[in-house]
């Protein structure tokens, strides 16, 4: 380690994303004393936490990981992983770790891994909501013990200390699951002994990898960390942080653009100053931190059901003319038909999302045109309790869309044109957000036990 300033490269904004083997290079090349990625968020939604799949393909999490773990080692310094396998759920860490178990024994590398489970036990959550400890986050569902029970998994979002007790450990390579995404990087540089302030700033910058730059890409990102601020640079000669860059990926992810609430204290960015170091590096200082009581967001998801989807579209002017009345008509005549086989609107949801007319923004787009699009493309999505009824319901609102009649229809055939065959595809289960809340913990390790194995 540097006796200066906290040298850390992270090399992705996801594992799995992929980035230039060569960026890693020059990377070590100027020296490093930690080596990290972010493994996933909630961004992608309930998903894969609800499932236990990975947000990236196993081939390209392999792939990335390895070129981490032979730099780490090469350099003698920890590779660092938040948020392991997208959602952080033990099932996300374990295939996690059995990839850097495979790179271990294939490459005959010798290392310590720590792998962190953020899972959490439901009868300690329930416990804690009986005991006044959980505080529901705006805009998120109500929580007790029915809701903690339905849950498929809940995980708690750690913050940096379980990661400095796995370097305390001796761990060369560290496996977290669920994660503040600037928490593996915070850990590493406060453990340094560097101050809060600007070790979190530098996790939120680290945890986009080169997003931070420009032009953006899957990318290498080098930040310097001291005790009044960061330095950040990618490490490819072809992009640049500029101050306006920088700035600018500094609001992101975050109720507000200035104020950071994270497990253990505030990074309040209000007074940051930007300051170009040269014509492709950043210096930012000015940010402060500020303890508050130690809490843990909890993330949490529940099955709703199945879904079967079709994809198609038109440039019938005439249907385009009279859309909303012919998707009305769909779905009662879709109601109506399903009805013959004891299927109830009850029994399942049924939604037509329109692209080409408000199909990203629904009824919040801005842009109201009295313009007419000449084509349209549709996602029809039916959802039931069980996969078979989705099915059905989907394929009768397909064919429905195909031979429904509107005013002054020439086409006496399909009104539709289908991508793929089959044009049904069943999407499998649904998920939603059942517990967002967050917990108030007196000791910031206690939820995350902590796992040893010398490879």
């Amino acid at each position: 380690m540097s006796s200066g300033a906290y040298r850390m490269l992270s090399t992705s904004g996801i594992l799995g994303y992929g980035f230039p083997e060569s960026s890693l290079l020059k990377g070590e090349a100027r020296g490093v004393d930690m080596i990290g990625v972010d493994g996933g968020s909630t961004d992608p939604g309930p998903f894969y936490l609800g499932s236990g799949k990975t947000l990236s393909s196993r081939r390209a999490m392999k792939r990335d990981l390895r070129l981490m773990i032979q730099a780490g080692r090469r350099q003698g310094v920890p590779v660092v992983i938040g948020t392991a396998g997208g959602a952080g759920g033990t099932p996300h860490l374990q295939i996690t770790a059995d990839i850097v178990r495979e790179i271990a024994r294939e490459d005959g590398i010798h290392l310590r891994l720590a792998t962190i489970d953020a899972e959490q036990d439901k009868a300690a959550l329930k416990r804690a909501t009986a005991e006044g400890k959980m505080k529901r986050l705006t805009g998120g569902p109500a929580i007790d013990a029915e809701a903690i029970d339905r849950a498929e998994r809940v995980v708690g979002m750690m913050g940096p200390e379980p990661f400095a007790a796995a370097l305390d450990g001796g761990a060369d390579v560290v496996l977290a699951g669920r994660s503040s995404d600037p928490a593996p990087w915070a850990a590493m540089a406060i453990r340094a002994g560097k101050a809060p302030a600007p070790a979190w700033y530098a996790g939120k910058m680290l945890e986009c990898g080169a997003t931070p730059s420009i032009p953006k890409g899957h990318d290498c990102l080098y930040v310097t960390v001291d005790d009044d601020g960061v330095v950040l640079e990618p490490t490819a000669p072809e992009r640049a942080c500029t101050p306006s860059s920088v700035a600018n990926h500094a609001l992101h992810e975050n109720p507000s653009p200035c104020i950071h609430v994270e497990p253990g204290g505030v990074l309040d960015t209000t007074d940051c100053r930007f300051d170009a170091v040269n014509d492709r590096a950043v210096r930012v200082s000015g940010m402060t931190w500020t303890p508050s009581p130690y809490t843990v967001k909890l993330e949490g998801v529940e099955l709703v059901g199945y879904r079967s989807i079709s994809i198609c579209g038109t440039r019938d002017p005439l249907l385009i003319d009279t859309l909303d009345d012919f998707l009305k008509s769909i779905h009662e005549s879709t109601a109506t038909k399903v009805g013959n086989l004891g299927v109830t609107p009850d029994d399942y949801t049924l939604i037509i999302r329109r692209y080409g007319l408000d199909g990203v923004m629904g009824a919040a787009e801005p842009l109201r045109s009295t313009a007419k699009p000449h084509e349209i493309g549709f996602v029809v999505e039916a959802v039931a309790d069980d996969q078979d009824t989705a099915d059905a319901v989907l394929s009768v609102a397909r064919v429905t869309m195909l031979h429904t009649d509107f005013p002054g229809r020439l086409c006496r055939e399909g009104n539709m044109a289908f991508p793929y065959s089959p044009s049904d595809i069943q999407a499998g289960p649904v998920y939603r957000f059942s517990v967002f809340q967050t917990m108030a913990v007196d000791d910031p390790l206690a939820p995350f036990p902590i796992t040893y194995e010398d490879l």
